[in-house]
């Protein structure tokens, strides 16, 4: 089985690459820059070099044709400023949902954030993200074609995985380690019926298994 994940050079794309590749996906990530490419190499991964801020959909949907799912993983980073969380966080997810129906790819999972809102509140940058975020989630939700799901993360740390989680629709805040996050998101690709869930994700005392059979009802 093929996947494709946009921001295939971000934290948490890097160690999806690595779970995927390790269980004998294939796996292509879009990268902005050809240096970016060694890193997706080392996890097992085939660098795609694709700006999603100048692409047109034709020319991803040219690098989704034949894949078996899509991972909205990219974002415009913590030191960017307010116009790339539109332009990234929000037109590059939807280009990329976009993309993914024109290549008849139904499998969408979208990394998004715990607090994503189209009308949140505020006029900082951070209120700007969770706004962006949360328009990029309403899109993809609107889109009959995708088999989506959308994770919410809480506050990401890079504390190493203990692989026990609190997943639902509705956590409270909480962190969440980013070797938790890609194991939920290996989990939840391999696991159809949670398709059309929008959940929050946070540390707790569920092993990911059996959080995301929990949630797809299984």
């Amino acid at each position: 089985m093929r996947m494709v994940i946009a921001g295939g050079h971000g934290q948490i794309a890097l160690r999806l690459e690595r779970l995927l590749s390790a269980r004998g996906y294939e796996v292509a990530g879009l990268i902005r820059r050809a240096e970016q490419g060694e890193a997706l190499r080392a996890a097992g991964a085939e660098p795609v070099l694709m700006d999603l801020e100048s692409a047109s959909v034709e020319e991803v949907a040219a690098h989704l044709r034949g894949a078996d799912a899509a991972v909205f993983a990219a974002g415009a980073g913590p030191g960017s400023g307010a116009a790339r969380k539109d332009t990234v966080d929000k037109d590059a997810a939807v280009l990329f949902a976009d993309a993914a129906v024109r290549a008849g790819v139904r499998r969408f999972v979208v990394v998004s954030s715990y607090g994503a809102d189209p009308g949140h509140p505020g006029d900082e940058v951070f209120d700007i993200y969770l706004r962006a975020k949360g328009a990029a989630d309403a899109y993809v939700r609107g889109l009959d074609a995708l088999d989506w799901t959308i994770l919410r993360p809480g506050a990401l740390t890079n504390d190493p995985g203990k692989g026990l989680v609190r997943l639902e629709a509705h956590t409270g805040r909480g962190a969440i380690s980013r070797d938790d996050v890609a194991t939920v998101l290996v989990e939840l690709l391999e696991t159809p019926a949670t398709a059309g869930l929008t959940l929050e994700l946070i540390g707790g005392s569920t092993p990911v298994p059996v959080a995301v059979k929990s949630v797809a009802g299984n």
